[in-house]
């Protein structure tokens, strides 16, 4: 089977991360998988939601958004939609798995995840870049010394993988996307523990084989993208 720009089914697109695109924010980068695009700023504001309001916890969220000619017709700018929503939840989990909130303070880091061209797999890029904007407000905090310590326990990163043409493959495309049979999105931190895994029987059913087979093909892709992030992140070491 050949997939359609060419790569081997475990073969990653080419990943380029750009860090600091935004001067604005505390901490940014432009993230691409392939023809995806995304830009990533993170931005720290005092203050916390209500429910933890004098408990000396920060809160790390997450928002994301289509441009409306991100992809190939133009999509109506909205506030949210179902599947935004669903997204930009589970960047905020994804990234929220890896910061030890007791030690952030009373404020909130609030990752803006906007995707500039979309070609499948805009939620892993964004979880992905979200992280390195991210660590990067953290860590200027930290020089600021406006905490005591760099309170991230772990990196985190995410990629998909499906089935398509009847063969597990590695990070889809939107052609694949749309075609396969099935779909599944997996996030997972440095230490090699899953945060989550999403799965969907697109065209049918799949078997505990096929998903063992997957999960591990989404092992060797995200470790790769957790290289490219410690390579990114040279000031960022995780205690073990």
């Amino acid at each position: 089977m050949k997939r359609p720009d060419g790569r081997r089914p475990n073969q990653l697109r080419k990943i380029k991360i750009t860090k600091n695109y935004m001067k604005n924010a505390e901490g940014s980068c432009l993230i691409e998988f392939g023809e995806t695009k995304v830009i990533c700023t993170a931005s720290v504001e005092d203050g916390v939601p209500p429910f933890l309001k004098g408990s000396g916890k920060g809160w790390v969220t997450a928002e994301y958004g289509m441009l409306p000619r991100s992809c190939t017709s133009r999509i109506r700018r909205e506030k949210t939609s179902g599947r935004t929503e669903e997204i930009q939840r589970l960047v905020g989990r994804s990234l929220r798995s890896v910061v030890n909130m007791d030690k952030l303070g009373e404020r909130t880091i609030r990752i803006d995840c906007d995707v500039l061209q979309g070609d499948g797999g805009t939620r892993t890029a964004s979880i992905t870049g979200g992280f390195i904007a991210l660590a990067d407000a953290i860590l200027g905090l930290y020089k600021q010394k406006k905490i005591d310590s760099v309170p991230i326990k772990d990196f985190v990163a995410a990629i998909s993988v499906g089935v398509y043409q009847g063969v597990s493959v590695l990070d889809l495309n939107y052609i694949e996307d749309s075609k396969a049979d099935v779909d599944m999105n997996v996030v997972m931190v440095g230490r090699g523990e899953f945060v989550e895994v999403q799965g969907t029987g697109e065209g049918g059913t799949f078997s505990e084989a096929q998903m063992k087979a997957l999960l591990g093909l989404a092992r060797k892709g995200i470790k790769e993208l957790l290289s490219l992030q410690q390579k990114n992140l040279p000031g960022l070491k995780i205690k073990s």
